[in-house]
């Protein structure tokens, strides 16, 4: 019970930090690339990977649930 409620922990908490990356690193990138449609995506896309990145490897999350 305890690790399928850290895994549910951890799929809620990644899922979160992807849409609020998304929506940041977007809104960031779409202003830098003078509101680029393709430029606002591509950006939204690398800050929810590299935030998922930080969430899972550098936060140490249990050994079972490593990407």
């Amino acid at each position: 019970m305890n690790g399928a409620a850290n895994g549910l922990a951890l799929i809620f908490y990644g899922t979160l930090l992807a849409i609020i990356s998304a929506a940041w690193w977007g809104v960031l990138i779409g202003c830098v690339g003078r509101w680029n449609l393709a430029v606002a995506l591509l950006g939204g896309t690398v800050g929810a990977a590299v935030m998922v990145w930080i969430f899972v490897a550098l936060l140490h999350v249990p050994n079972g649930y490593r990407c």
